[in-house]
């Protein structure tokens, strides 16, 4: 049996798995096993933390619902760096994933701030199929043309600006744009309101998943798109789903800091054999 914990951040939750110390061999068929959410344990995404170096304190992969590997999850990472801080008794922990390095900081009172380090806006960037103006696509979908903005930040997001996040077409838009053949390799979909300079409104269809309460990386996203295009301040609350996050775009150096919550739902066992290959 092998041990597991089940973490959430703001409703995004996670079956995260400690291979520090032993080889947990992980696939996607036997990742999406263990994410179904009625046959299995359930979560959005499957993490496993995976041994460091003298230059971080360890390594992070993560696999959405679907199975597939993504390059980085913001809200898994600050669930893991609350974890690992309160077992070293540290303040700070330096994370990599595949999208890049990630700093884990305490913020107090249980929160975690996480640096995910810069945004790219360029189209090879995100990536795109073509050339073409990341913060002014217009994407054909059913006959007409859908107003969007792309950034990576660790993994790819495409944020589209409305009237009322509330009633955004999520669930019909999202997985179109998702598999959109301008997105070779799929994209978060993020639909923002922006109350004001300092609060936006955000709802997400993630890549692998679908509908999440929270999404980190989709959230930084968003500021940045807004930030950039003149409409929100560089410090802001991002309201989802399942809670808020603060998303800075630090004016120094370039690069975004998420703060936000982090906890332990409760531990488990689990037969991986049970689970495929």
């Amino acid at each position: 049996m092998i041990p597991f914990r089940k973490m959430q951040g703001l409703g995004n939750d996670f079956v995260v798995f400690d291979a520090r110390q032993q080889a947990i061999p992980m696939t996607s068929s036997r990742a999406k096993a263990i994410a179904d959410r009625h046959f299995g344990v359930g979560c959005d995404t499957l993490v496993l933390i995976t041994p460091g170096d003298a230059q971080v304190d360890a390594r992070l992969r993560f696999f959405n619902a679907d199975g597939g590997e993504v390059e980085s999850c913001g809200n898994a990472t600050r669930c893991v760096a609350r974890l690992l801080m309160d077992e070293r008794g540290l303040a700070r922990v330096k994370l990599d994933s595949k999208g890049g390095m990630l700093i884990g900081t305490d913020a107090g009172h249980g929160f975690v701030t996480v640096d995910v380090g810069i945004p790219k806006f360029d189209w090879r960037d995100i990536p795109l199929a073509e050339a073409a103006d990341t913060s002014a696509l217009s994407i054909p979908v059913d006959s007409r043309d859908i107003a969007a903005t792309a950034v990576l930040m660790g993994n790819p997001h495409c944020i589209l600006f409305v009237e009322d996040a509330e009633h955004a077409p999520v669930t019909e838009l999202g997985p179109k744009l998702e598999t959109h053949a301008l997105f070779p390799t799929r994209i978060n979909v993020e639909f923002a309101h922006v109350h004001d300079p300092r609060h936006i409104r955000m709802r997400v269809w993630e890549r692998g998943i679908g509908v999440t309460l929270a999404c980190g990386t989709g959230a930084c996203a968003t500021a940045v798109a807004a930030m950039r295009k003149g409409l929100a301040e560089r410090k802001v609350e991002v309201e989802l789903d399942g809670g808020k996050l603060i998303v800075e775009w630090r004016e120094a150096d370039g690069h975004v800091l998420m703060t936000g919550p982090g906890k332990t739902v409760f531990l488990g066992e689990i037969d991986l054999d049970a689970y495929g290959h």
